[in-house]
C-alpha cells in the first residue's frame, strides 16, 4: 500500500485548482496520510475531487486508499480516471486491473494487468500482477501466454515459492497438452514412443522406458537425441551387460552428431573408469574444446590430468569449474585435495568445508526427491541377450 501511495503522490500536479479550499483539502489529506489515518484522508480527497475532478494525483491517491480500505468497487473509477489522465502509471494501472478482476470485470482487468505488467519495477508487486495474469491465462487455456509471463517472473523472483509452483503447474499442463496433441496427430510416430518412454520412466518402469526408446529408434534411428536418452537410461543400470549397451548407444549418438558434447563426456567417463586414461584424456579435451563453459567437462579433464601428475594444468581447470558451478561438491573436493597436495593448506580447508556443505545439501535434496518420486526399477538385460 505504501509503495502504491508513493507512486500516486508523485503524480504531476500541473494545472491544479488554485482555489484555497482545494489546496486546504489536499494539505489536510497529506497530513492525515502522514499520521497513517487513511480513514480521515479519504473525505478530504473526495472533497478535493469534487472541486477538481481532473487532478490525476488526487484521483490516484483516493483510489489507492479506497482499494486498501476494502472498497474495491468504489476505488475503480478513481484509479481508472488517474490512468486515463496520466498514462504510464504502472502501479496504479496494476491495482486497477486487480480491482476489475476482483469485481468480475475480467476482460478489462486482463487488459489493464497486461498493460501494467511491463511498467512495474517493484519485484513483489510485479509477482502479484504476474501471478494474477498466469491464473487468467490458465483459466482461459492460454498456456503459452502463461509460460511467457512465468519466464519473466522467474527472472524477477527466482526463489519465490509461489512463482516456482505456478511454473511447475503450468509446464506440467503444457507437457500434458503437447502429449495429447501428439497422440492425436501422430500416435504411431517415433516421437510418440519417445514421449511414452519418458512417461514410463516417470512411473518407475525403467524396462518399459527402454522398450519405448527402442521402438522409437526402430521407427527413426536418426531421431535427434534418442540414442543419448536411451544410453542415459541404460547407464544407470547395475547390470554390466546393460552398461555395455549404454556405451554402444553413446557411440551411436556421436555417429549421428560428432559434436554431441554430452555423449563425448559420458564416453570419457566410461574410458576413465576402464583405466583407458589416454583415450579418456583426448575425449575430455574434445569436450572442453566444444563446450568451454561445461563444468563437468573441465572437472573430468582435471581429474585425468591430476592422476597423470600434471597438476599445473589441472589446477586452473578445477578453479574454473568451481566458478562455473559453485555448488558442485565434487569440484570443491578435488580442488581442496589438489590445494593440499601443493601445500596451500588454508585454501584446501576452505574447499573441503564447501565440499561438505554442498554434499550435505545435495543429500537433503536427494532425500526430498526420493520421497516425492516413484523410484525407477532396475534395468535388466533382454533375455535374448543372455542366451
Amino acid at each position: 500500500m505504501v509503495c502504491l501511495l508513493s507512486a500516486a503522490v508523485c503524480l504531476s500536479q500541473s494545472g491544479a485548482n488554485p482555489q484555497s479550499t482545494l489546496a486546504e483539502h489536499i494539505r489536510k489529506a497529506r497530513g492525515f496520510l502522514d499520521e497513517k489515518r487513511p480513514d480521515l484522508a479519504i473525505p478530504e480527497l473526495q472533497a478535493a475531487i469534487a472541486i477538481d475532478p481532473s487532478n490525476s494525483e488526487t484521483q490516484g491517491n483516493l483510489g489507492v486508499l479506497l482499494y486498501f480500505q476494502g472498497k474495491v468497487a468504489d476505488a475503480i473509477p478513481h484509479l481508472r480516471a488517474a490512468v486515463e489522465r496520466q498514462p504510464g502509471l504502472g502501479k496504479i494501472q496494476g491495482l486497477l486491473g486487480l480491482g476489475e478482476v476482483h469485481t468480475l470485470d475480467v476482460v478489462r482487468g486482463r487488459q489493464d494487468l497486461e498493460s501494467a505488467f511491463p511498467a512495474i519495477d517493484d519485484p513483489k508487486f510485479k509477482v502479484q500482477i504476474g501471478l494474477e495474469l498466469v491464473t487468467l491465462y490458465t483459466q482461459s487455456g492460454d498456456l503459452e501466454q502463461a509460460s511467457r509471463i512465468l519466464g519473466q517472473l522467474r527472472k524477477a523472483a527466482p526463489d519465490d515459492p509461489e512463482v516456482l509452483y505456478a511454473a511447475y503447474r503450468t509446464y506440467s499442463d503444457l507437457a500434458g497438452e503437447s502429449m495429447l496433441a501428439l497422440s492425436l496427430a501422430a500416435p504411431d510416430s517415433a516421437q510418440m514412443h519417445q514421449v511414452m518412454a519418458h512417461e514410463e520412466f516417470r512411473q518407475g518402469n525403467s524396462n518399459g522406458a527402454a522398450a519405448e526408446f527402442r521402438k522409437a529408434i526402430a521407427i527413426d534411428p536418426h531421431l535427434p537425441g534418442i540414442h543419448f536418452e536411451l544410453a542415459e537410461l541404460l547407464h544407470s543400470s547395475q547390470d554390466e551387460t546393460v552398461k555395455k549397451d549404454a556405451e554402444k548407444e553413446y557411440r551411436a549418438a556421436m555417429a549421428e552428431n560428432p559434436l554431441d558434447t554430452k555423449s563425448i563426456l559420458r564416453l570419457a567417463d566410461i574410458d576413465a573408469q576402464k583405466g583407458a586414461s589416454p583415450q579418456a584424456l583426448e575425449e575430455y579435451k574434445k569436450a572442453v574444446a566444444l563446450q568451454p563453459g561445461d563444468a563437468d567437462a573441465k572437472l573430468g579433464l582435471a581429474k585425468i590430468l591430476t592422476e597423470m601428475n600434471q597438476t599445473d594444468e589441472a589446477l586452473p581447470l578445477l578453479e574454473y569449474a568451481v566458478r562455473l558451478d559453485p555448488t558442485n561438491a565434487t569440484a570443491h573436493y578435488r580442488l581442496g585435495t589438489l590445494y593440499r597436495k601443493i601445500g596451500r593448506t588454508e585454501d584446501s580447508k576452505k574447499e573441503i568445508e564447501l565440499y561438505k556443505k554442498y554434499k550435505d545439501l545435495k543429500e537433503k535434496v536427494r532425500a526430498v526427491y526420493k520421497d516425492l518420486q516413484v523410484q525407477p526399477d532396475e534395468i535388466g538385460a533382454d533375455k535374448d541377450d543372455q542366451k
